[in-house]
């Protein structure tokens, strides 16, 4: 072997070294992705309202605001009753709600209907709206929505 072809496979040889030292995360395993048009399912996705507690906080603003006196093209927006240019939600399920937002507590009728929050939420009231929060960090965790129209 000539002193030429023993140079190139030096070169090739160390090249190939250095290639597989700067990249040890190309043979590292894969985490599978989640199928397109779902998302990862998070650990605040699953700590919502259940069904029997939307029916009680329904049925608890149904006997204390009543039904019926929103028109039938409002009412089926289930948006409180506003008309389409008011119905902007100051909050976002999944995301903090925004500084400054004031919200209020349950009544203690309704609170007591529906149940104490799990350790680490509480809920409030806000926009007409039933809300689920983180208590930390104030993430909006889930919502009933127009419970008011």
């Amino acid at each position: 072997m000539t002193v030429q072809a023993l140079r190139v496979r030096s070169v090739a040889g160390l090249g190939i070294v250095v290639l597989l030292a700067a990249a040890p995360h190309a043979f590292a395993e894969k985490k599978p992705k989640p199928p397109k048009g779902k998302k990862a399912e998070t650990a605040s996705a699953t700590v919502t309202f259940t069904a029997s507690q939307r029916d009680a906080a329904r049925g608890w603003y149904g006997e204390k605001f009543g039904r019926g006196n929103c028109p039938p093209g409002l009412a089926k927006k289930n948006n409180g009753c506003l008309p389409p240019g008011q119905a902007k939600k100051r909050y976002a399920v999944g995301q903090p709600l925004p500084h400054g937002i004031v919200y209020a507590p349950l009544p203690p009728d309704l609170a007591a209907r529906i149940g104490p929050p799990p350790s680490g939420y509480l809920y409030v009231s806000l926009d007409g709206d039933l809300l689920k929060l983180a208590t930390g960090t104030l993430l909006v965790v889930d919502a009933i929505n127009g419970l008011t129209d």
